[in-house]
């Protein structure tokens, strides 16, 4: 099974972006580098968590670490796309390896806020401070000489976020290969119309800008794949060729429905609502994960 592959840069202002895919979880890290100058930032990356045993590692982080090291590249930012639901973030960890800050969009503040009901943390912050930097729709930021802006790309989740860097976009869980589809919209805080409007936002962007997935699920056993460009989602994604927005939006409740819950939702986001920070140890030293019961809809009993 391919699980690394490498995208080089296609000209002065555009970057080398390397995927590194985790089989456990189907998301896919990615390092995001300058040739130029050989800054990078790292996005999306996972923390190993076993479900089954309550075990966590540092193996597809390590492996981050690993290839920066070989390709003698610096880390300028950590960056994550939204709060995820199918994987802890190593963003604290890497943090800790790098000494590079980490952000993420400004609207974790009201991901944030709901969580801390469904959990009932009472003293938990909700403004942000877990991350150095909360970017907002439209702002910029620079990985060495590569200019990156930010698009709130609300839908899948509240405080979802696009990185356009170059000649690059990095779509998280909002658009899917084109042979896939479309990230589901039933979460906490998700919304239907909002992710068809943000989906429109992304492939509005230049025809060959190269797309980054967050997830592969690899439709008919074809090897893991996570680059795409607009055009060809424009021309082959089946959520969106020939769709209006109120097509879409009933497709998406319909296949929504039918979903079961991501297994590692209600262990995740009390990891990543505070940036990728693990529960503290407790007088025996031991951390332990908050489980609330019958706290989401839409159970599939099937």
């Amino acid at each position: 099974m391919k699980t690394f592959a490498l995208s080089q840069s296609t000209g002065a202002g555009t970057p080398d972006v390397a995927g590194f895919f985790d089989s456990r979880t189907f998301s896919v890290q990615y390092i995001v580098s300058d040739p130029a100058t050989r800054q990078c930032a790292i996005i999306d990356p996972v923390l190993d968590f076993d479900e089954k045993s309550g075990a966590t590692a540092t193996f597809c982080a390590d492996a981050l670490l690993a290839y920066i090291e070989e390709q003698q590249l610096t880390v300028t930012w950590i960056l994550d796309t939204h709060p995820h639901a199918d994987h802890f973030s190593a963003a604290q960890y890497l943090r800790h390896k790098t000494g590079a800050p980490t952000a993420i969009g400004q609207h974790i503040t009201s991901v944030q806020a709901l969580w801390k009901d469904i959990y009932h943390w009472p003293e938990m912050p909700t403004d942000g401070r877990q991350w150095d930097t909360l970017f907002a729709a439209g702002d910029t930021f620079h990985i060495g000489e590569l200019s990156a802006q930010v698009l709130h790309s609300p839908g899948h989740t509240l405080a979802s976020i696009t990185y356009v860097i170059g000649d690059t976009a990095f779509v998280h869980d909002t658009l899917f290969q084109p042979d896939f589809g479309t990230a589901r919209a039933d979460f906490p805080g998700g919304d239907a119309k909002s992710l068809w409007d943000s989906i429109q936002q992304i492939l509005a962007l230049p025809s060959k800008t190269r797309l980054f997935t967050g997830h592969d699920y690899m439709p008919g056993e074809r090897d893991p794949e996570w680059e795409s460009s607009v055009a060809e989602q424009r021309a082959h994604n089946p959520h969106v060729v020939g769709k209006s927005a109120d097509d879409y939006i009933a497709l998406r409740h319909k296949r929504d429905s039918e979903l079961p819950m991501p297994k590692l939702i209600l262990h995740a986001l009390q990891v990543n609502t505070l940036g990728g920070r693990l529960p503290e140890p407790e007088a025996n030293g031991k951390r332990y994960l908050k489980i609330p019961l019958d706290a989401l809809d839409g159970v599939n009993w099937g």
